[in-house]
């Protein structure tokens, strides 16, 4: 993002004044600067994420219940001890009025509590889904099923959902996506090393003992086991690999009526749309039409008998972990072969994480009124103003841009809208049943308002109000459709975001991630979109030659990587992540020069300004993960792992090597240095 040229020499200006005049540090920067998470027998200059994390790590191993640990799930238990106390207020509290939400949140977590009528109820209140699908006799009706199947949260071959129109960002339109697969990516199915055949053959154990406990004998759950896995494969086939997803133009592909039924068929789409209560769909975007029809074919052949198995199955897969102990258990069986947890977590995790996706926004409003005080928000917006006039500044400055596409870049970074906290419109669960009787049923009670809430925008314009992220989470976001970045108030927290810490730890870490964000704005896909969130060209082809360099470069440089025993690292897929990562922090560090009282900040346990500022990078991405989930991600997750998004980042900073004096044989030394802005 930014010129590394161009903001190396203000930031030694800072780090040299505040070495030859030290300010005196205060008890609290001392300690908000975790200087007891270094390890101090690691060469910065050969490992960082290890010098700067060692001993969090060493202290931190990962608890049995989980895939991976760090600070931000450390952060988000706390988040959750806290909403734990609010939930069990909310279970007890009989005066709460019928219908409101904290009715609802009490009822709902007082359901998924009632441990002894969820073992005694077993597989009953599944029973009325099942026959559904056991009184499918035609293949008329396969179309009319899988609306109602999707509407109630269930993966059941593809999945209809709204987006923003990629071509006029002010309209909401219906979207067809791929969907189907028990596995977490077509690579599980196709990939034929050790570890993913190990991997499809606990899978298909998996799936028999699930039929077991659907009903079935041993020698029917075998054939089914290997029925719904020879489909899966077929449309794993079929599937557009995920790093190709992230090209807008390869999914937009806006399809009327007579389009949709010449690309698929065998699906009856007069028959889907009205089962799913909007007969009036007329045109939307089949985003993968490959897919589309392969799944035709499949509807076409694929014998009913077949078609019962699978859809029994994703019903299973959906709702286990709501039901009776015996589907929970079997369903963490499959989440310790693909991440590698050792146990269950306490059952309140389970049900609050539910609560979480059900009435997030109703939890969120309580959390926030006792949890997120205006001052924090101030603090930030502080931070946030300093990343974008940064921005500004190098792109008014950015010499291999031409005139005529660095004013479309300042128009798009004038138009983004900053979203800090927590939504000013909060949602209305007002519609959603949410009783004390069988937990399973709320599950697909408030799956189906969601799914209905999410249709009911397509044919509308854009509700900016709308949140992705409910306000506790810890995490952030960009959407290159609304152009805008948005900071849940959960991650405005320790370590992210310390008020008591120096602003150039508090710039290493926040500040990077604010810079993240609003890089996305400009990463190889943000890019493609203007400032109004359309998505048109408005780069020269010689610039587009040039940013496509650096692109390239921080490909190449992530799929050198490797994790589990070799998996290689999918350059391709995580480039936009790895872009705004390098961005983000480059931002960081313009910004803290910039800011008051850069010149004077004070060296802190013998760490100057820009060193404490990597320091505070490094330490948001502590974090330890299992084999198993380093292999997913690594497959089909857009983000890099930690280590990566530190050393990588760093070998791309000249202002690091400095800040370190690295020594010339440092791996963390990159020659060829990636320059995207």
């Amino acid at each position: 993002m930014l010129r590394l040229s161009a903001c190396l020499l203000p930031l030694l200006a800072v780090q040299a004044a505040a070495a030859d005049a030290p300010a005196e540090a205060a008890p609290e920067q001392l300690a908000a600067l975790h200087l007891e998470w270094l390890d101090r027998s690691v060469d910065p200059g050969r490992d960082f994420f290890q010098f700067a994390n060692g001993g969090w790590l060493k202290s931190n191993p990962i608890p049995a219940a989980y895939s991976s640990w760090g600070v931000d799930q450390i952060l988000a238990q706390q988040n959750q001890d806290f909403i734990h106390s609010l939930l069990e207020s909310a279970a007890q509290d009989s005066a709460a009025a019928p219908g409101s939400e904290e009715r609802k949140i009490g009822d709902f977590y007082a359901s998924g509590m009632d441990e002894a009528g969820i073992e005694k109820a077993g597989i009953e209140p599944l029973r009325a889904e099942l026959q559904r699908i056991a009184d499918l006799q035609l293949r008329a009706d396969l179309s009319s099923e899988l609306a109602h199947l999707q509407a109630i949260g269930v993966d059941a071959l593809f999945g209809l959902d709204q987006m923003q129109d990629f071509k006029d960002s002010s309209q909401v339109i219906g979207v067809a996506m791929q969907g189907g697969l028990g596995l977490p990516d077509r690579d599980y199915y196709l990939k034929q090393d050790a570890k993913f055949t190990k991997i499809r053959a606990e899978y298909l154990r998996h799936l028999a003992r699930s039929f077991i406990l659907l009903g079935d004998d041993p020698a029917a759950a075998a054939r089914e086991a290997h029925s719904v896995m020879a489909f899966e494969t077929r449309l794993a086939r079929a599937s557009m690999p995920v790093e190709e997803e992230r090209d807008p133009h390869a999914i937009y592909h806006p399809m009327e009526r007579e389009a949709l039924q010449r690309a698929a068929p065998a699906i009856d789409w007069p028959g889907y749309f009205e089962a799913l209560g909007h007969p009036e769909l007329q045109r939307i975007n089949l985003a993968m039409p490959q897919f589309f029809a392969a799944a035709s074919r499949e509807m076409q052949r694929t014998p009913l008998t077949e078609w019962r198995s699978y859809l029994r199955w994703h019903l299973a897969e959906e709702f286990s972990p709501y039901l009776s102990k015996a589907f929970v258990d079997e369903a963490f069986n499959l989440t310790k072969v693909l991440r590698g947890n050792q146990e269950q977590l306490p059952r309140w995790r389970r049900v609050a994480n539910a609560e979480d996706h059900v009435l997030g926004f109703a939890v969120g409003h309580l959390y926030v009124q006792k949890k997120f005080p205006p001052e924090a928000k101030r603090q930030v917006l502080e931070i946030l103003h300093g990343i974008r006039a940064a921005l500004q500044q190098d792109l008014s400055g950015v010499p291999w841009m031409s005139q005529a596409t660095r004013a479309k870049a300042l128009d798009k970074l004038a138009l983004i809208e900053e979203r800090i906290g927590y939504p000013e419109v909060w949602r209305d669960y007002g519609a959603l049943q949410v009783d004390r009787g069988p937990y399973v049923l709320n599950l697909m009670r408030a799956n189906a308002y969601e799914s209905a809430r999410e249709l009911a925008k397509i044919g509308k314009p854009v509700d900016r109000s709308d949140w992705d992220m409910v306000p506790q989470e810890v995490n952030a976001y960009y959407d290159p459709s609304m152009n805008n970045i948005n900071f849940p108030a959960g991650i405005l927290q320790p370590p992210y975001f310390d008020p008591k810490a120096a602003a150039a730890v508090n710039y290493g870490a926040i500040g990077a991630v604010i810079g993240h964000e609003i890089t996305h704005g400009f990463d190889d896909e943000g890019s493609q979109f203007d400032g109004h969130g359309n998505l048109v060209n408005w780069w020269t082809d010689t610039d587009t030659q040039r940013f496509q360099a650096g692109v390239d470069c921080i490909a190449r440089q992530f799929s050198q990587y490797t994790v589990d025993g070799g998996l290689h690292v999918k350059g391709k897929l995580v480039t936009g992540e790895a872009i705004a990562d390098l961005g983000g922090l480059l931002l960081a560090l313009r910004a803290f020069a910039a800011s008051p009282g850069a010149d004077s900040a004070p060296v802190i346990g013998g760490y100057t300004p820009l060193q404490q500022l990597f320091i505070g990078y490094a330490h948001s991405w502590a974090d330890l993960y299992r084999p198993e989930l380093a292999r997913e991600l690594a497959t089909a997750d857009p983000h890099p792992l930690p280590e990566f998004r530190v050393n990588g980042t760093l070998a791309n900073v000249p202002a690091f090597r400095e800040a370190f004096k690295l020594a010339p044989d440092s791996p963390l030394l990159k020659p060829d240095a990636c320059v995207i802005w």
